[in-house]
């Protein structure tokens, strides 16, 4: 692993950036402010291949890795322009998709997953389950030569604008630990309904709780196996981890540059208020903070795609930590440097703290990744 990204990364980076410039964060704002989803920035990066960068060459994509998806995650974000749905469509679904999936699934699939032509949405958590995903409910039962599924998920992101949603279940037999079944399951299907969720978040994605009674699917509906375990799970997992880190990283940035720009160019007293070690050394350290947590995100991105599943799943864990804690303090002190206009819609500041704050809690919370690291990097008792 080299600490320097490869010239066709920094190309892939540089290539973004400028597309997310094209549109930026007063595009982004409006279209959450109003409702609006930010369709025309989607299918343009789809067109030109950034939302398909991780997916096999065969299937029209890149043939790259997780840590380039992560690359356009970071740099959209940092634009701007942070796309909830890529750490789920092309992370989580593609990447369990072309896996798990079967032939006809990978055929069917992932050319639109290449492209950004289809967006898929992922649902494994539930009310009564929350981080304990053994207590998941969703039950599958075979009836005749296909499924039928109930149960009901929550903060499941972008329902509204996905064309399926991939649910994990178990099957009407499994008792005791989770031994998940995941399922395709088209947003148009029949006893398939979802209700927004009412949130305080700025963002053009929004959450929805999902209920699923007696949806009729056919077999091959299912990926991989029945009882598939929790391989094909984390094959998802772990990319969102990895993703989720990068949306981090790249708001951290956009924060961090605003902070500067504030303060190169306020003048209160004699000098620029960011020549005040005051403000200086907390941008400083926030900004060490946050590069420190991007090496961990692209070493979690590179052992993830060297095969390495299990060290992947500790540097996703530490680097989905870090790069929250990092995000939390860039935008805090973003805040602190613009004063009152850190709070004002103008400067665009505040209104990241409600982002950077959900990192904390989701898509794990940073109590389920200290129990992680306390008992497999550490070897402690399970606490839980």
């Amino acid at each position: 692993m080299s600490f320097i990204e490869s010239e066709e990364r920094r190309a892939l980076r540089a290539a973004v950036a400028d597309l997310g410039a094209k549109y930026g964060p007063d595009y982004y704002v409006a279209k959450a402010r109003s409702g609006q989803k930010t369709g025309e920035l989607w299918t343009e990066a789809g067109r030109l291949g950034y939302l398909g960068v991780n997916v096999p060459e065969e299937y029209g994509g890149g043939g790259g890795g997780i840590g380039d998806l992560a690359a356009v995650c970071e740099e959209l974000a940092a634009a701007g322009c942070p796309l909830l749905l890529m750490v789920v469509s092309p992370a989580i679904c593609a990447t369990i998709i072309a896996r798990s999936g079967t032939a006809e699934q990978r055929e069917r699939w992932l050319p639109r997953f290449a492209d950004g032509s289809v967006k898929m949405a992922f649902a494994i958590t539930e009310p009564d389950a929350g981080s304990n995903s053994h207590r998941i409910t969703t039950t599958a039962r075979r009836d005749g030569d296909g499924w039928l599924l109930t149960g009901q998920k929550t903060f499941i992101s972008g329902v509204d604008e996905a064309d399926a949603v991939l649910v994990v279940s178990r099957t009407e037999d499994q008792k005791g630990n989770l031994r998940p079944s995941l399922f395709i399951v088209p947003t148009g299907v029949p006893g398939f309904t979802w209700t927004p969720i009412e949130m305080e978040i700025v963002s053009p994605e929004k959450q929805f709780v999902c209920h699923l009674d007696e949806v009729r699917l056919p077999y091959d509906a299912l990926v991989g196996d029945e009882d598939g375990g929790l391989l094909q799970l984390f094959a998802g997992l772990n990319p969102e981890r990895i993703m989720a880190a990068a949306m981090g990283a790249g708001i951290g940035r956009l924060a961090l540059g605003k902070a500067t720009a504030y303060a190169k160019d306020r003048q209160v007293f004699k000098t620029p208020i960011g020549a005040h070690q005051g403000l200086a050394h907390p941008l400083a350290a926030a900004k060490i903070e946050l590069e420190l947590a991007r090496l961990m995100g692209q070493k979690a991105a590179w052992l993830y795609d060297a095969g390495d599943d299990a060290g992947a799943g500790e540097a996703a864990n530490m680097a989905k930590y870090a790069t929250a804690e990092a995000a939390i303090h860039c935008v805090d002190q973003a805040i602190q440097t613009h004063g009152g206009n850190g709070l004002t819609t103008e400067y665009g500041v505040g209104m990241l703290a409600g982002v950077v704050r959900l990192m904390r809690i989701a898509p794990v919370s940073r109590e389920m990744i200290l129990n992680y690291v306390a008992q497999h990097s550490l070897g402690l008792p399970k606490s839980y």
